[in-house]
């Protein structure tokens, strides 16, 4: 038996689905998971199962003979009209007869011969092409009265009865030309997160939305449009400290020293060519690169590591997430598809290039500060760290790495100063929440090593003032901050860098 999995459009009548079944059923195909929901789209139905070899592929014959097979995402034309229709029998069956002929899917039909325009049908409608539409047109003149309200070849104005051939078509704005079977399986992962969500009484039809808006807020903030809030810190007389808070996403910290240069996590993939700028800039030469430390696995903390020549330095269990494409990789949440299909759509959307160039972190621990397992010491650009094993909360493989005597703490996304965020990060930071409900793989263990942390960091900070000094923390997104009671503070100047858009063509 092997595995088969297929989109359907089928028309919207009684038996539709049980002909589909029937004819799955016929080639000795078992379906596992089905899922129709007319409330976002009533055309468009999914099939996996398993079948005998040969099977899967007489099934999909039998269904594209009987037009029930979606094989392709061409752009749909949008078309509104009124027609005029004389008040005699059997005028609105001709016109329907004419709009069958071509295929038209009809969206809209408003029309009453007691009303203000007794003779007038608004209509709405799609079709597959140009041509098509200009046939249709042409068939109704030699019979009606036309007046065209709005046609758009451009597919911006579908409505939800075609929900998913309009965020297919969306989707490719936002990652470029892409062949159909490969989005055809991009609306079928897409399409794991509508039945899960659904599962839970939520709307998927704003989940959907919020996909789109991730992809298209990176899309609008690389080149030209690129920018990032920076913070600067002498640490002491040969090295110097830098967070760049890029538009969306993690944060990036670089130790600029006298003989190397280190950075901590990369941000997106997609910004890469404008991060690298944004260094030169401040006087990081990425030439000088020794090394890169990468907190966790999220797209936006390692997602443009192989496109430096310096190799990085992680956890074997990010190495794992990479491999497996799954955020939730080895928590409670790893059967969700939530985080599966979520990983697959920021790793697409935002040119993910993980680390090849790796450098694993030891298994065994040294010894332990407080609960976190110290897996390794090491230098950067002069600096002392301790590299602490996180208890996996927000993710497998998340590490800390702190330098007590030199006062710094970086952190990942186990401690953020959520108030430093700007109203544009916010809002982007809530998407991967409401795609995955939670940006934590276990929030009550997120919850507990936040607690500890900051515990350890109450302690250093406390010894440091004592010389005059405090601990800097460098959260995953937002500013560095310092502990000011039991809460987090923004610590120094921030000044906006924008790129030149005359770099970029």
């Amino acid at each position: 038996m092997i595995t088969f999995s297929f989109i359907a459009r089928m028309p919207n009548e009684p038996r539709a689905l049980h002909r589909a079944a029937e004819i799955i059923k016929s080639h000795g195909g078992n379906i596992h998971r089905v899922h129709y929901d007319r409330r976002i789209d009533p055309y468009t139905v999914f099939f996996e199962g398993i079948a005998p070899e040969g099977a899967p592929e007489a099934i999909k014959n039998d269904l594209q003979r009987i037009g029930y097979l979606q094989t392709s995402l061409n752009t749909l034309q949008f078309l509104k009209f009124h027609v005029y229709l004389p008040n005699e029998p059997g005028q609105l069956f001709a016109f329907l007869g004419h709009t069958s002929s071509v295929g038209a899917n009809i969206a809209f039909l408003d029309f009453d011969d007691r009303g203000n325009y007794p003779e007038r049908l608004t209509v709405s409608l799609t079709l597959d092409n140009d041509l098509i539409a200009h046939q249709l047109l042409e068939d109704l003149k030699k019979h009606f009265r036309l007046e065209i309200l709005e046609y758009d070849a451009t597919g911006q104005r579908l409505d939800d009865t075609v929900f998913y051939i309009r965020f297919a078509q969306e989707l490719r704005e936002i990652i470029g030309e892409a062949e159909d079977d490969f989005l055809m399986q991009l609306l079928q992962d897409s399409n794991h997160i509508a039945q899960e969500l659904a599962s839970r009484n939520m709307d998927p039809r704003g989940v959907f939305d919020d996909i789109l808006q991730t992809g298209r807020t990176l899309r609008n903030t690389i080149e030209g449009n690129f920018y990032a809030d920076v913070q600067r810190y002498t640490l002491n007389d040969d090295v110097e400290l830098f967070c760049f808070q890029l538009p969306c996403g993690g944060s990036i910290y670089a130790l600029r020293g006298r003989d190397e240069n280190i950075l901590f996590d990369t941000g997106f993939g997609i910004y890469h060519w404008e991060v690298v700028d944004m260094l030169t800039r401040y006087g990081i030469d990425c030439a000088q690169l020794s090394r890169i430390y990468i907190t966790h696995a999220d797209a936006d903390h390692c997602g443009g590591a192989d496109m430096f020549e310096a190799p990085s330095v992680l956890h074997p269990g990010s190495v794992e997430i990479i491999e497996n494409a799954n955020r939730a990789y080895k928590s409670k949440m790893q059967s969700s598809v939530l985080g599966e299909v979520y990983t697959k759509l920021i790793n697409l959307f935002s040119h993910f290039q993980p680390p090849t160039q790796v450098e694993v972190l030891p298994a065994v621990p040294l010894r332990m500060r407080g609960p976190f397992p110290v897996l390794a010491e090491l230098t950067a650009a002069g600096i002392c760290f301790e590299v602490l094993e996180s208890l996996g909360g927000h993710l497998h493989g998340h590490v800390f790495f702190l330098a007590p005597e030199a006062g710094l703490l970086l952190t990942g996304d186990c401690l953020i100063n959520f108030a430093s965020f700007t109203p544009e990060r916010e809002q982007f930071s809530t998407l991967a929440k409401n795609l995955m409900t939670s940006v934590n793989v276990d929030s009550e263990m997120a919850n507990r090593e936040r607690r500890a942390l900051m515990d350890i960091a109450a302690e250093i900070d406390a010894a440091l003032r004592k010389e005059g000094r405090r601990l800097l923390i460098c959260g995953g997104h937002g500013t560095v901050s310092t502990l000011e009671g039991k809460k987090l503070a923004t610590y120094g100047a921030v000044e906006r860098y924008r790129s030149d858009p005359t770099y970029y063509p």
